[in-house]
């Protein structure tokens, strides 16, 4: 156990260093199985990480320690059109532009129905980082950072031998760093103007509930729902010029269903849908139009609406050693033409990605797993996004990004 405490305590650490984002600015999924299959999960569970999608899903796979990571390579422009002002022009924020997210899972079998487990994960995040500033917030370097980190203990129950339900206390830690945004730490903007922009590195911290059901209909057939709480969290107090409520920011609710289907034995078809609540968390939906100041309980925010997520994935066990895998996930976009000002500092608006990888089981029981995730370039252009008071015209948005995961468990 001691070694499982190590590697935990070094997950958090070198956790807290990255940032990424695939539906919105949540992960795509959890675990390198789960990526390679498009993020499915909610009714197949894979390995002992899949309590990080679905709590019941641990009750279904063998006692392992696993531990994986993955490197992340997000590309990010925005674009200024039609302005009076002397801004018009591409602006890369790409100056960072490499990242390593790191994850680790334990699950032990206490007894014949119950199952205890921990997952250590990146629940999202985004990065932006403009080497040469962005004109309309300020005149250094600009961009920010953000990092949500899950430490999730979980217990699931096999209430029949074909039903299980289970239950995680997430267990939150954040990070943000912002810059560049000297346009606004004034008290014509901001409700507490030397808290907006560069004050380093703040940190956040709270706790929310992730429940889950997994249900074998059939022998073929298994199905599968999640809800997690809003996860509550203490405020950005360095920041809280910048966001709405004195630097509240607490992570969205999410809910969802899966569905397995064992085509052959050796062949299994997966689906999910999934629904995140941006919209309850005000400094993430509020429009962000300046018509309070920021800061306040009515803040302008990054007007972000909720997402609907769709995933498949396709599981093929090539022989006893080999499984191979693909996926497909679509997210709904959730920023609109008329919200892309601010969100040049936060441009989550990729929506396809697809997804393949594989297994390579040993004679040991251990497994050695891999996956290549590609989201499609997508653009969201600006419909007079810019106020006339910053010279009009739109921003506008573009991504495209790349990961490659890679992960090892040993059945203990």
């Amino acid at each position: 156990m001691k070694f499982t405490y190590k590697v935990l305590t070094l997950t958090l650490l070198f956790s807290a260093t990255n940032a990424y984002a695939t539906d919105g600015y949540f992960t795509h999924g959890y675990g390198i199985k789960s990526q390679s299959a498009g993020g499915v999960g909610i009714a197949l569970p894979q390995d002992a990480i899949a309590g990080a999608t679905n709590p019941a899903g641990i009750s279904w796979v063998e006692d392992q320690f696993y531990v994986g990571a993955t490197w992340f390579r997000p590309q990010r422009e925005s674009e200024i059109t039609g302005s009076l002002a002397p801004v018009n022009g591409t602006y890369d924020a790409n100056d960072t532009e490499n990242f390593v997210i790191p994850e680790v899972a334990y699950k032990h079998q206490i007894n014949q129905d119950l199952a205890a487990g921990i997952s250590v994960y990146g629940n999202g995040g985004l990065n932006t980082d403009y080497k040469d500033g962005f004109p309309l917030f300020g005149n250094t370097r600009a961009g920010v950072n953000l990092v949500q980190l899950f430490v999730s203990p979980t217990i699931s129950w096999k209430v029949t031998p074909t039903q299980s339900i289970g239950i995680s206390l997430n267990l939150a830690y954040q990070l943000f760093k912002a810059r560049g945004l000297q346009n606004f730490d004034n008290p014509a903007f901001s409700a507490s103007p030397d808290h907006v922009t560069d004050k380093g590195t703040d940190s956040s911290y709270g706790a929310g509930l992730h429940i889950g059901w997994v249900g074998q209909v059939t022998d073929a057939i298994t199905l599968g729902a999640t809800y997690q709480t809003k996860t509550y969290t203490t405020k950005f107090d360095r920041y809280k010029g910048l966001f709405a409520d004195n630097g509240s920011f607490d992570i969205p609710a999410t809910y969802g269903i899966g569905a397995a289907l064992k085509v052959t034995p050796s062949f299994t078809l997966a689906g999910d849908v999934q629904r995140i609540l941006y919209g309850d968390v005000d400094a993430i939906s509020n429009p962000g139009a300046l018509t309070s100041p920021l800061g306040s309980s009515n803040a302008p925010g990054f007007g972000w609406k909720d997402v609907t997520v769709y995933k498949l994935g396709a599981i093929y066990a090539y022989n006893d050693t080999l499984t191979l895998r693909a996926g497909y996930n679509h997210s709904t976009q959730p920023i609109s033409d008329s919200q892309t000002l601010f969100n040049v500092l936060a441009p989550g608006i990729i929506e396809d990605h697809i997804t393949f990888g594989g297994s390579w089981k040993f004679e040991n029981k251990s497994e050695l797993s891999f996956s290549y995730i590609h989201a499609f370039e997508n653009t969201v252009k600006g419909d007079q996004s810019i106020p006339n008071a910053f010279g009009g015209g739109n921003a506008n948005l573009k991504m495209y990004q790349d990961a490659i995961g890679v992960s090892y468990s040993w059945v203990l």
